[in-house]
């Protein structure tokens, strides 16, 4: 059904870019090593498949410095079935979203192997306005290689079975989580209290798929850590009460801090990947929880060259890049503008700092105190209409925001 009318001819919805963290862009080029030349890729929305992307485009264009960045981080926990050389032959894309990472990718020459004269086979697809315009202004010729299917087309590999399976070669398909536990189930859509967070998706598809396709892999990335009402908080956790993919359908998982690879492996080399790749700031209680649940031998140590999984180790080999510009905090631009973007941190730290009054006493006091107004900083307090407040309530909130960015940006980026 197509509607055609001035009721429906309305701006489509545009996804808002969202800055890509040095975590995100280790994550990526973890990732963007354990994809084949002449493969198979599915990826999905959001910053670390930003982040796999411009890895990806670093691994091609520019290759000495992508593996002297790989060198650097070190993941010694997986070394076999690594890839790190440009491609030749190129990739398929085969994806139930469309996003824009796989315009980017065919750009630089990357996605081009072709299936049934397409580069590319997806379901939907939602991006920003940039992505929008580019497709609007694409030529008859370059459109039909990016053709649009069924679900069930992408999402399965049931009905011409044999095709799929050898169209779908060396498949990498790369998926986001929430939450892991050490024994390798997933958490991607919802708390264990029953809120829904997000849908499923196509997320347990491709997982599936990946077990029942030749030299397929899943791959599921999530940070380390998280935020959660003011503390630092692991994402690895030792068990939770709801499941997303249950831990027999583990394969590999990403975090900044390396590559673990699960299928195959008894619970306890399992545990031992899933620590090797925990912020070292939770490697002590998870461990004593392994072995008090007798999944790991008492005797068993996390090796010491997996014990400096820090932010400030990633940030110490990543921070050149991005001051060089090779891991920018937009790699494909972004919808916000500059004003907004300088207020994405401090409005982080007052959504952080909103579950404390404690913390907001001290953070309304300091804006009291604040100096006087830098030109971004008033800029920014236009853009929150908190310049000139006609109340007390503004008034507060000003102090707020006032002192979340000076906070934000005295912070080492």
């Amino acid at each position: 059904m197509i509607l055609e009318s001035p009721e429906t001819d309305f701006e489509l919805y545009s996804i808002p870019k969202r800055p890509v963290s040095l975590a995100d862009q280790a994550i990526g080029l973890h990732a963007a090593r354990l994809v084949c030349d002449g493969g198979t890729l599915q990826i999905g929305i959001g910053s670390i498949g930003d982040a796999v992307t411009n890895a990806l485009i670093l691994r091609h264009q520019e290759n000495p410095l992508f593996k002297k960045l790989i060198h650097r981080l070190n993941s010694p926990q997986f070394s076999d079935h690594y890839y790190d050389m440009p491609f030749e032959e190129g990739l398929y894309g085969m994806s139930e979203i469309f996003v824009g990472s796989f315009l980017k990718l065919a750009e630089r020459g990357i996605l081009k192997r072709e299936v049934d004269g397409a580069i590319l086979h997806s379901v939907f697809f939602v991006e920003c306005r940039e992505f929008y315009k580019k497709l609007r202004q694409m030529s008859a010729k370059e459109r039909v290689r990016f053709q649009m299917k069924a679900v069930s087309f992408t999402n399965e590999i049931y009905d011409e079975e044999q095709h799929k399976r050898l169209a779908r070669t060396k498949a990498c398909f790369i998926n986001n989580a929430m939450l892991a536990t050490l024994r390798g189930s997933v958490i991607s859509d919802a708390l264990e209290n029953g809120a829904v967070v997000s849908g499923v998706g196509g997320q347990y598809n491709f997982v599936a798929q990946a077990f029942a396709l030749d030299n397929a892999r899943s791959v599921i990335t999530l940070n380390a850590t998280r935020q959660s009402k003011g503390k630092i908080v692991s994402n690895i956790t030792w068990s939770y009460g709801h499941e997303t993919i249950p831990w027999h359908l583990r394969d590999i998982f990403i975090t900044e801090y390396g590559v673990a690879n699960l299928r195959g492996k008894s619970d306890s080399e399992a545990i031992a990947a899933m620590l090797a790749i925990t912020d070292s700031r939770f490697q002590g209680d998870l461990l004593a929880q392994a072995k008090a649940a007798g999944k790991i031998k008492k005797c068993w140590t996390i090796p010491p060259e997996q014990r400096n999984n820090t932010p400030d180790r990633i940030r110490e080999v990543l921070q050149p890049a991005r001051d060089a510009g090779l891991l920018p905090k937009f790699p494909f631009g972004t919808d916000f503008t500059e004003t907004e973007q300088y207020l994405m941190p401090a409005l982080e730290i007052l959504k952080q700092k909103s579950h404390s009054k404690k913390a907001l006493a001290n953070l309304f006091i300091k804006g009291l105190l604040s100096a006087s107004l830098s030109l971004v900083e008033e800029v920014s307090l236009e853009r929150m209409k908190l310049k000139n407040p006609t109340t007390l309530k503004e008034y507060g909130y000003q102090k707020l925001l006032l002192a979340a960015l000076k906070e934000a940006h005295a912070r080492p980026r």
